[in-house]
């Protein structure tokens, strides 16, 4: 079994964590519960480069494998926005502020212009200090109102065909997103290490 420490404590992405990590023998626990009480400043530029300050920070303190993810949503009408500033867009962190944040900045913009994806970078920094890399890319267009009940951030606004992020069940989610596909990755990553 391999142990592993995830830089977050958000128990929804430790939930997703777990779900397709558990079945190749890897143990996930939170940073929390790991007893590391530590959030750095995410000064990068990138998702790559914020998830991997957010790796080296817990491997720093734990020497251990770590794995961490920064991911956020892009939608081209908007030059990118909100991208790595996802989880703070227009100075707050209230996912409905962010949603209506979104709404409100493409009134007018038609459905073809409406277009966006949630991007997500995992790093995984091995026990050893080597570091790795997975991309994730789940791609969609801005609804109109906030749609559904699952998930979180903007999901409800993020839509798939005629549905919400937010209206799909977490197996329909996880076989499509952006969060799944990174995971489905360094999964694959992992089995071929293990060989």
């Amino acid at each position: 079994m391999t142990k592993m420490i995830l830089a977050s404590s958000n128990p929804h992405k430790l939930r997703e964590f777990r779900e397709i990590l558990e079945p190749l023998g890897c143990e996930v626990i939170s940073q929390h519960d790991a007893g590391i009480d530590a959030d750095p400043e995410e000064t990068g530029t990138t998702f790559a480069e914020n998830s991997a300050i957010k790796a080296r920070a817990i491997y720093n303190i734990a020497k251990c494998a770590v794995i961490a993810d920064d991911s956020g949503l892009e939608v081209d009408a908007l030059g990118g926005e909100p991208g790595v500033y996802s989880a703070r867009y227009g100075g707050t962190r209230d996912d409905i502020a962010h949603n209506d944040l979104v709404i409100s900045k493409l009134a007018g913009v038609p459905d073809e212009k409406r277009t966006a994806r949630f991007v997500c970078v995992i790093t995984y920094i091995d026990e050893n200090g080597a570091q790795s890399q997975f991309v994730g890319k789940f791609e969609g267009r801005i609804g109109y109102e906030m749609r559904g009940e699952h998930g979180f951030g903007y999901d409800p606004i993020f839509m798939v065909g005629d549905i919400s992020s937010a209206e799909m069940t977490p197996e329909q989610k996880n076989a499509v997103s952006h969060r799944g596909k990174a995971l489905r990755a360094f999964a694959e990553f992992l089995s071929s290490e293990k060989k």
